[in-house]
């Protein structure tokens, strides 16, 4: 399977390309540079035509709403084009996949800025075994995401230095996310792809227009 995969979650941007689960083109840039910039650049080092791209695998978060909603949007628009294959996959998951292929092994506390003072929290046992979900995603406040920290509990996930200085930080990669991708057949049509976001939508209805005579 030729995989396309985009992560946009944070501000290391990055795409990769995977045929049959070896990494065939790669790019990646902090900022804010356009993602169909970085596919181009990847499918050139690929030497891959863009009709070669069987399925899209998209990290949807949590993280950045912005970059996780522009990768939602090229997805839809590259599946309307050519009619691809789309899967949506949670960039806690593609964490988890590159700690684990950074031989970072044990419990493990993934955190991930939420605003507000809060964060996503997820634990996982990382062994020989496989990830193993010791909690699932949750949101929780920065007291006690303090507290694990000082009871000297790994703590990993992107820029939480200026909160936790002994955590390690690490962001979710494409390549991660395509490895992943390898595993997963739940195919998603591009209507249904949404930002995985724990908060409740806090939206207040207009009241009706007041009709003067």
């Amino acid at each position: 399977m030729k995989i396309l995969a985009v992560e946009l979650s944070s501000e290391n941007r990055s795409v990769a390309l995977l045929d049959n689960g070896e990494l065939a083109g790669h790019a990646a840039e902090a900022g804010g540079r356009r993602v169909i910039g970085l596919v181009e650049d990847a499918l050139k080092q690929a030497g891959w035509e863009r009709e070669a791209v069987e399925t899209i695998a998209l990290g949807l978060g949590p993280g950045s709403y912005t970059g996780i909603r522009g990768a939602i949007s090229f997805a839809q628009g590259w599946q309307l084009g050519r009619d691809v294959r789309l899967l949506g996959l949670s960039s806690v998951d593609c964490l988890v996949t590159q700690a684990a292929s950074e031989k970072i092994t044990g419990p493990v506390n993934i955190v991930i800025d939420a605003q507000r003072n809060e964060f996503y929290l997820a634990r996982f046992l990382l062994g020989s075994g496989g990830p193993q979900v010791v909690e699932p995603l949750r949101l929780a406040a920065l007291a006690e995401i303090e507290k694990l920290s000082a009871a000297g509990e790994k703590i990993i996930g992107p820029d939480i230095h200026p909160w936790f200085p002994n955590a390690h930080n690490i962001y979710p990669s494409a390549a991660s996310l395509g490895a992943l991708a390898e595993t997963r057949s739940n195919f998603i049509s591009g209507d249904k792809l949404e930002p995985i976001y724990l908060r409740e939508t806090a939206f207040k209805k207009a009241p009706p227009s007041r009709i003067i005579p």
